[in-house]
C-alpha cells in the first residue's frame, strides 16, 4: 500500500489515483494521518476491504509530507560506509543517533529558502513508525514500522559544525526535511534491507548507493533507538545518507538559487526539493 498525505488528508495511492482514506473506510479511518498511525494495527488489517475505485487524477502538488506531525524525527550520521570513507572519518561503533526538529519538514514538491551558501544534501531512506514501544528486539523491528518514504536532509554546515558538530540545528530550517512522496508498507518491497538511492542536482548524478551500505540496518537502528526512548506511532528515522555530498567535493559544491535536488530510493519513488534565494536576497 502506498499511503500519502493529500492537501492534508490521508488517501490511498492506486495507480495513477488517489482515493480518499476517509470515504474508502466509510469514515471508520482519516482524514487525520498521526490517529491513522496510532491505530496502525487495525487500520492495515481494515484496509484490506476497502473500496479503492473511482480515485480521483494525483497531483503531485497536493502531496505533503506523509506523516506530518512526528512528536519524534531522529537521523544518523556516518551510516554509510562510502559516506565515511569521504569524509575521512572512522566508521562508528555505535550509530551517531541525532534529531531534526519537526518544524523542518515539508513534502515531496517543495521549495526551500537556502539559509547560507554553505547548504548541502543528503539523500536518505526515512521510516516512518507505526507500532511505537520501547525496547523493541531487532528480529522485530520490521513490524514495527508503518513503512518507507524518500528523505532528503539538507544541512547548513557552518551551522551543523559552529558549535561542537551539533547537528540538530543546522539540519532544522524550514524546509530541510523534505519526505515523501509516501508511504510505502514493507510488504510492497521484495527486500526492505536492499534498496537502491540517489540524488541529482539540475541532472547531474551525485549519490547513489544500495541500502547494504549502511553501517547500522533499520532494524539495528529501531533497535538501538527504542532501547534508550520511547518510540511513538508516526516518528520519523532518517537512516543516514551515502557518498556524494557537496562537502566532501575537490572543490567543495554546496547549492545555489535555482538548483533542483530529485532524490528517489528503488520501490518508493522521487521528491523534488526547488532551492530559493536567501531571505535576505
Amino acid at each position: 500500500m502506498k499511503l500519502a498525505n493529500v492537501a492534508g488528508r490521508a488517501a490511498i495511492v492506486v495507480g495513477e489515483t488517489v482515493v480518499d482514506v476517509e470515504a474508502a473506510s466509510g469514515g471508520a479511518f482519516g482524514p487525520n494521518l498521526p490517529e491513522i498511525f496510532a491505530r496502525w494495527e487495525q487500520f492495515v488489517a481494515a484496509a484490506r476491504e476497502f473500496d479503492t475505485s473511482g480515485g480521483r487524477p494525483l497531483s503531485p502538488s497536493d502531496l505533503e509530507c506523509p506523516s506530518p506531525s512526528p512528536r519524534q524525527v531522529f537521523a544518523v550520521g556516518l551510516n554509510y560506509r562510502s559516506h565515511a570513507t569521504e569524509t575521512g572519518m572512522a566508521v562508528p561503533e555505535v550509530p551517531a543517533v541525532f534529531t531534526k526538529f519537526p518544524t523542518s519538514l515539508t513534502g515531496p514538491e517543495a521549495t526551500v529558502s537556502l539559509s547560507s551558501t554553505t547548504v548541502d544534501w543528503e539523500v536518505e531512506l526515512v521510516v516512518v513508525i507505526g507500532i511505537g514501544g520501547r525496547n523493541i528486539q531487532e528480529s522485530e523491528a520490521w513490524n514495527h514500522a508503518a513503512g518507507v518514504a524518500v528523505g532528503q536532509d539538507l544541512s547548513d554546515r557552518t551551522v551543523q559544525f559552529a558549535a561542537g558538530a551539533q547537528f540538530s540545528l543546522g539540519k532544522s530550517y524550514a524546509g530541510y526535511g523534505s519526505v515523501g512522496p509516501w508511504l510505502v508498507t514493507i510488504d510492497e518491497l521484495d527486500d526492505p534491507d536492499d534498496l537502491g538511492l540517489g540524488c541529482s542536482i539540475n541532472g547531474e548524478l551525485v549519490q547513489q548507493d544500495r541500502t547494504t551500505g549502511l553501517v547500522f540496518s533499520v532494524p539495528q537502528l529501531i533497535a538501538e533507538v527504542s532501547g534508550i526512548v520511547e518510540l511513538l506511532p508516526g516518528d520519523l528515522i532518517f537512516t543516514g545518507t551515502p557518498a556524494g555530498v557537496g562537502m566532501t567535493a575537490s572543490p567543495q559544491r554546496y547549492l545555489v538559487n535555482g538548483d533542483v535536488i530529485e532524490s528517489w530510493v528503488e520501490g518508493i519513488g522521487t521528491i523534488r526539493t526547488h532551492l530559493a534565494a536567501f531571505p535576505s536576497e
